[in-house]
């Protein structure tokens, strides 16, 4: 065996080390499941009805309408897990910790085929499977670990379609266009997972743009990437159209981004860069400092991407392929597509924030698939430097290794504690949700929390009125009309009303909500209100 194929071997059992490495730590730090939120208990209510055969519906609402708000991605992975016998609740742990070890991998891929560097593909893997802030994201029953999935097989597909000579699998123009459509089928499926994934296939098409040397080969290659997208768009459009009068459940209304949302994007931004909690907190409370940091290295990212872009619309240069085939007319295209992703992506997540849903924030899980890009781009950087001064290289890895391996054994610890949101013993043991169980199947619950009464009493419930849309940012009428029809349905002894203060969900006009209403239990903050005895 030469020294090549030594380190082949090595780079590849390290790899799948890690991998198995990722799915241990997500397993590891949700030792009470994963963490629950509103709409974890929407993706895992959705896979249960698709399991008991009623389509995507809205199980966790006593309407039980058909869901049109969440793509069905995400739900359907768990109800193919649940085929097997397990329950969605249950699957979406085991789901996500296999996401988190297979992203590492992928990432490994990536970045040998980027560089090529078997030696990168394996810290970058390192550095995946050792950040805590994306070990968050997958310790959470949310679909950004499958969309991240899906977003890192399409770049991968991508640039398999590049790579010249053609795959021997279907050598030739057809065997090209196969990896085209490869990409676009997953990059559709990353749509019906996140509707973000819209974003990823604007990047795909300009990158084609950019890419191909004439108008012939950009409009067929861009042809054929849509051909392969665009049914997975539109056959969930029409089936939200024709049971919903709707494609995806958003309207257009004008609401810029608040301050206030701006300031929590900035503060998750600087505290992915910055691994130690005592440094983040001494930038953090320096005005200014978050707001420039963030600035500098997406306005670098973007800088970059054009220039890339312009060296790109040049004359072809020559560069050996990551395989080391092909050496004639080769292009790296792994970090350009990335740099242009990550572009469009924040890109899309404002324009949504926007126009069509004021509710979404700048948290972690939003900007996890930029900080995926990012740590790409970082090895990228890391090359580079490499070649100029090898020594420092192995230096600053080894120390950013060090700093990522401190801060993920205290994520561990602090999340391997209690389970998150909706799975956290306050919850678990919640007198209110133990009163809720012992009332007759005939009588319907209003709640502000039904996420957490779908769970623990296993009933969809009614949402409390609100006179204030969320996700418009407006004010809505109607209010007092809900209020009433309420009532009435309470004091008839047909419904009781359940007031949380511990959720996400805290509500608002209590006083409006429970006027003349009969308080009949109270416990750990919560209130529970019926008919007068």
């Amino acid at each position: 065996m030469t020294p090549r194929d030594t380190l082949r071997l090595a780079s590849f059992l390290s790899l799948i080390l890690l991998v198995f490495t990722g799915v241990f730590l997500v397993l590891r730090a949700t030792p009470e499941g994963l963490g629950l939120s509103d709409d974890s208990i929407a993706y895992i209510a959705g896979a249960r009805s698709l399991l008991d055969g009623n389509g995507y519906r809205e199980a966790w609402l006593a309407t039980n309408g058909y869901v049109t708000h969440f793509p069905p991605g995400f739900s359907s992975a768990l109800a193919f897990i649940g085929l097997f016998g397990l329950d969605p609740l249950r699957g979406a742990r085991f789901l996500n910790a296999i996401l988190f070890g297979l992203n590492a991998g992928l990432l490994g891929v990536l970045v040998w085929r980027m560089t090529p560097s078997l030696t990168s593909g394996v810290v970058i893997a390192a550095l995946f499977v050792l950040n805590g802030d994306l070990l968050q994201v997958h310790t959470v029953a949310m679909s950004e670990p499958l969309f991240i999935f899906l977003t890192l097989l399409s770049f991968w597909m991508f640039d398999l379609y590049f790579e010249r000579p053609p795959s021997t699998v279907g050598k030739g123009v057809a065997g090209e266009w196969w990896w085209l459509v490869a990409c676009a089928s997953f990059a559709g499926l990353a749509y019906l997972t996140r509707y973000a994934g819209l974003a990823l296939a604007a990047t795909f098409i300009v990158a084609i743009f950019v890419l191909r040397t004439s108008w012939r080969k950009r409009l067929t290659s861009i042809g054929v990437f849509l051909a392969g997208f665009l049914p997975w768009v539109l056959i969930w459009a029409l089936r939200n159209r024709i049971i919903a009068d709707n494609a995806t459940n958003r309207a257009f209304a004008w609401h810029p981004i608040t301050a206030e949302t701006l300031d929590q994007g900035f503060r998750v931004f600087v505290d992915f860069l910055i691994p130690v909690a005592a440094w983040y907190k001494a930038v953090i409370k320096q005005p200014g400092v978050a707001e420039a940091l963030t600035f500098l290295i997406l306005g670098i990212v973007l800088a970059w991407t054009a220039y890339r872009a312009w060296k790109y619309l040049s004359p072809l240069t020559p560069r050996p392929s990551p395989t080391g085939l092909g050496s004639q007319g080769t292009r790296e295209v792994i970090s350009f597509t990335v740099g242009l992703f990550l572009v469009a992506y924040l890109a899309s997540i404002v324009a949504s924030m926007t126009v069509f849903d004021a509710a979404t924030k700048f948290k972690l899980r939003i900007l996890s698939p930029v900080f995926v890009c990012l740590l790409i781009l970082l090895v990228y950087v890391g090359i580079w430097l490499r070649n100029k001064n090898r020594r420092l290289t192995i230096v600053l890895s080894l120390i950013l290794l060090a700093l990522s391996f401190y801060k993920q054994s205290i994520t561990i610890t602090a999340w391997s504690k209690s389970g998150l949101g909706y799975a956290s013993f306050q919850w678990y043991d919640s007198e209110a949700m133990a009163y809720l169980r012992e009332l007759p199947e005939d009588v319907a619950i209003f709640t502000n929390e039904p996420g957490a009464v779908y769970l623990y009493v296993g009933r969809g419930t009614f949402v409390v009125p609100t006179g204030y849309d969320s996700a418009r940012a407006e004010v809505v009428p109607g209010f007092e009309d809900g209020v009433a029809r309420m009532q009435a349905e309470i004091n008839a002894g047909r419904a009781v009303l359940a007031i949380f203060d511990h959720g996400g969900n805290i509500a608002s006009e209590v006083d409006a909500l429970t006027e003349g209403l009969h308080l009949a239990h109270r416990s750990q903050g919560d209130s529970i209100y019926t008919q007068e005895p």
